[in-house]
């Protein structure tokens, strides 16, 4: 495992978690990897590593935030709306959301060399963070919903979707919340490091080539990520 987790690092220099299933490559990965990564296709592999690249080479991200999703800015446990947002300053909460969004696809995406050329086409449903009253007393969830599609870059043809892709992520609560906050860890950095996450992981798809795995174990010069 050991060995594992350094070949990774090595070839991607990316730290990861030992609770995330798979997790896109994002620099130097070869083509022809690239090519057998797909979803839904082959047999992902149930011993030994488990390697994951990016489908695409994305062009362009469209984020849209509907006008019509309701925001409240009411301070309690449950308010009811679409759009729930304390990380930033009180504002154009539409606005907010879409720039974090936007901030998250492009850490996602910028270094992704998948060997299909696309646009990333997100539409939010639901953005539900949590009031000050539930964070600084029991905690809670932040709640992201969004409809993703992927369109060819050249022909704008559906390559994927439009799915629904739900990226919760939990908000600490109490003195937790307070500890993060003191530490730079605030809403804002919790709830973007999940989208980039989720971005990365929906855009990704398992190789199952045995012997593009077995050489991407022994050779962090082909670079894909080795998860189990």
């Amino acid at each position: 495992m050991k060995s594992m987790k350094s070949i990774a690092m090595l070839g991607l220099a990316l730290a990861l978690s030992a609770c995330v299933s798979s997790e896109p490559a994002s620099r130097g990965v070869s083509t022809d990897a690239l090519t057998l990564a797909s979803r839904g296709t082959g047999s992902i592999p149930t011993e030994g590593p488990r390697v994951v690249a990016p489908l695409y080479t994305v062009a362009d991200v469209r984020i849209d935030v509907p006008r019509e999703l309701r925001v409240s800015e009411a301070n309690v446990y449950y308010p009811m709306a679409d759009i729930v947002w304390r990380g930033d300053a009180m504002g154009d909460r539409h606005a907010q959301i879409k720039a974090i969004f936007e901030d998250a696809a492009q850490q996602a995406t910028a270094g992704m060399a998948g060997p299909t050329r696309a646009v990333v086409s997100v539409k939010l449903q639901r953005f539900h963070g949590v009031t000050e009253k539930t964070r600084y007393t029991i905690g809670g969830t932040h709640d992201m919903v969004f409809e993703l599609t992927v369109l060819d870059a050249a022909t704008g043809a559906v390559l994927d979707g439009p799915r629904v892709v739900r990226a919760d992520v939990r908000a600490a609560g109490g003195q937790a919340a307070i500890a993060e906050e003191q530490a730079g860890r605030t809403q804002k950095v919790v709830v973007t490091e999940r989208l980039v996450q989720a971005f990365r992981t929906e855009l990704s798809g398992t190789v199952t080539d045995p012997s593009l795995v077995a050489r991407a174990a022994q050779t962090p010069g082909t670079a894909v990520v080795l998860t189990r």
